[in-house]
């Protein structure tokens, strides 16, 4: 049986006992810095070690793309249901700008621009529609999911550039998609969730988003952390995975532009969009996201982390096979959707 074929059996198993789980898995419990990896969870990790899927940019960068298009679509399960969905291109400094536009069955003023993950180099609109309907419809906001330029054909700072473009044009064309201009945020997973944190940094603050949504961020290649060492290898996102990322988005990158592709590296974290912040218990990044959300809160700027500590890094991918998955992204929709109220409520009362 392909490897595909086994995820799909995995599917199957959802609701199977979890020590049966962890039966089929062929090892013991995954215990890890004192976190039990979900059973579901170690089936699947069970899957790949046992086919030696390759890196995720292995043994070229368009195989990867092909193959996490594979996964992703193996892994969704059912489609959520929205009110509508459209796809759109706007039209930037560099060109043209895939986007798509996802609209919930209730009356929402709030729209969240979307940025994929995949390490800047991998990733688009359709690896992750499940995750934008769930956004739109648990939170029940409109999303904008952008399809932003990836390295190695554009490194550093073609997504950064193509995020800027899409917040700014989501503003302007706020009120024409049914949504309040002053409710647009900002978020995204991974990669994206680097370039929604960098976005909120450097924006000037009357154009900044209303808030961010940072799912297992990666805020710091610089810093030597223990989870590097703990989840480097077996768990999904690889330091070896990181490091190729790295070299096709910001190899060459200048020196002094070090914050816009660490932004835990930022002088000043204060007076920042409110944020949400999610980590994962079994992640390579899951110190550097932990060590941002302290840092934004020690700054001052509102932050509610979130975390996950038997799941791995792309859980948001797995709600198809995975309950623990489905639960995890679930709460983060509604958790999202509780700040933004927050936020506005707060507005409004500071305007009286």
């Amino acid at each position: 049986m392909s490897v595909h074929g086994r995820y799909l059996t995995a599917r199957a198993m959802a609701f199977l006992p979890d020590r049966v789980k962890v039966w089929l898995s062929g090892t013991p419990p995954v215990i890890v810095d004192g976190q039990r990896l979900d059973p579901h969870v170690q089936l699947l990790r069970s899957i790949r070690l046992r086919h030696n899927v390759p890196g995720l940019v292995e043994p070229a960068v368009a195989a990867g793309r092909a193959r996490y298009r594979r996964e992703t679509a193996a892994f969704r399960g059912p489609m959520t249901k929205v009110a509508s969905v459209r796809d759109l291109e706007i039209v930037t400094a560099a060109g043209g700008l895939r986007v798509r536009h996802y609209a919930p069955d209730d009356a929402a003023t709030h729209l969240t621009v979307y940025l994929h993950g995949g390490g800047f180099v991998i990733g688009d609109l359709d690896t992750h529609d499940e995750p934008c309907r769930i956004l739109c419809r648990y939170a029940g906001v409109h999303v904008l999911s952008v399809e932003y330029r990836l390295a190695p054909e554009h490194p550093y700072p073609a997504a950064l550039e193509d995020a800027a473009a899409a917040l700014s044009w989501a503003q302007v064309n706020a009120a024409a998609l049914g949504v309040d201009p002053r409710n647009v945020s900002i978020g995204g997973d991974s990669a994206g969730a680097n370039l929604s944190a960098v976005i909120s940094c450097i924006t000037a603050p009357e154009e900044a988003p209303q808030a961010q949504l940072l799912i297992y961020p990666p805020t710091d290649g610089v810093t030597p952390r223990r989870s590097h060492e703990l989840f480097g290898e077996g768990f999904f996102l690889s330091r070896k995975d990181r490091a190729a990322f790295g070299r096709y988005y910001a190899e060459g990158a200048p020196r002094a532009d070090r914050a816009r592709l660490s932004p835990l590296l930022a002088s000043d974290l204060s007076n920042l969009p409110p944020a949400i912040v999610v980590t994962a218990g079994f992640d390579i990044l899951r110190d550097e996201g932990e060590a941002y959300a302290q840092a934004l809160a020690a700054a001052g700027t509102m932050t509610r982390p979130q975390k996950y500590p038997s799941l791995g890094h792309g859980f948001i991918h797995m709600t198809g096979v995975c309950p623990a998955a489905r639960r995890a992204t679930l709460a983060i929709a509604r958790e999202w959707r509780t700040l933004l109220d927050d936020v506005t409520n707060l507005a409004a009362r500071n305007a009286e």
